[in-house]
């Protein structure tokens, strides 16, 4: 049987409410972490690929508060979601684990990294990490989100799907329902809008002009764990070059970039992501 389809659900108790996972495999600590985005969740981002890292690793795939699954919390959905994985390691007495974290996942990752060094022993950053240097801050798949904040249709949902791939077919009627029935979700609803609705955004170029708060991007040097920063070459969501600082800046960094691939990596270029991942953690 498929070590995916093993996974365990389970729940881990906090100080600040239940964090919901799924755990399979034996070996070191991998915590995979999802992105953000229209019913999204951790088990959806990774369950294709779990049955690889299984073979591998004691795989973790976190569902962060405020997306439906996890009690949610107050707070900006990407600041809790490192406290989230602090609160988790902490709960299941995990000193430190490698990181797979998927757009806002990966922000959380190297948020985990540049503030808890000790934690993170690898870390992999799908997409979504840096700044827009030569793509306008408002991406082709933020206008579209920040379009479902004021309008949570399901057209406005299949554009965005649409907009996350590269292949056409990778959007199927099972995927825009599967999504569709979890988009309206109030936690989830009020975390895409926390993040991507209009207010959100004005508040985003307010902090790169504040000085007293740098944004995490602008302490990428911190980070001493060895990091891949994995890349969609079509990703629309978040552009190839906001790859370019991470990939200068980080001392350990490389990048890969798959061809013929959007945001989706895990799913557009499953066997190729793998392959990749497997061979930089296991080196």
């Amino acid at each position: 049987m498929d070590t995916a389809f093993e996974a365990m659900k389970r729940e881990a108790v906090t100080d600040a409410g239940v964090l919901r996972y799924h755990e399979a495999g034996d070996g070191p600590p991998l915590l995979m972490l999802h992105g953000s985005g229209i019913g999204v969740s951790g088990w959806r981002n990774y369950r294709g690929s779990l049955a690889a890292f299984a073979k591998h690793y004691h795989c973790y795939v976190l569902e962060f508060p405020g997306f439906g699954i996890s009690d949610p919390v107050a707070g900006n959905p990407v600041g809790t979601a490192m406290d989230s994985v602090v609160r988790f390691m902490d709960a299941l007495g995990i000193e430190s684990a490698a990181v797979i974290g998927n757009s806002l996942g990966g922000v959380v990752g190297l948020n985990l990294a540049i503030h808890h060094p000790s934690r993170v022993d690898k870390l992999v950053c799908l997409g979504g990490v840096g700044p827009n240097l030569f793509t306008q801050p408002l991406s082709e798949g933020s206008q579209i989100l920040q379009d479902f904040t004021e309008q949570p249709t399901r057209e406005n949902l299949i554009r965005w799907l649409r907009c996350m791939s590269y292949s056409p077919e990778l959007v199927t009627e099972e995927l825009i329902e599967e999504r569709w029935q979890t988009a309206l979700d109030p936690d989830a609803l009020e975390s895409i809008k926390s993040m991507y609705g209009k207010e959100a955004f004005a508040e985003r170029l307010r902090v790169l002009t504040d000085t007293d708060r740098p944004p995490y991007w602008a302490m990428m040097h911190k980070v001493v764990c060895p990091t891949l920063l994995a890349w969609g070459r079509e990703d629309r969501q978040t552009p190839l070059d906001m790859a370019l600082l991470p990939m200068r800046s980080i001392p350990h960094a490389e990048l890969h970039v798959f061809p013929n691939c959007g945001h989706w990596i895990m799913l557009e270029a499953k066997d190729a992501f793998e392959r990749v991942t497997l061979e930089f953690l296991q080196r």
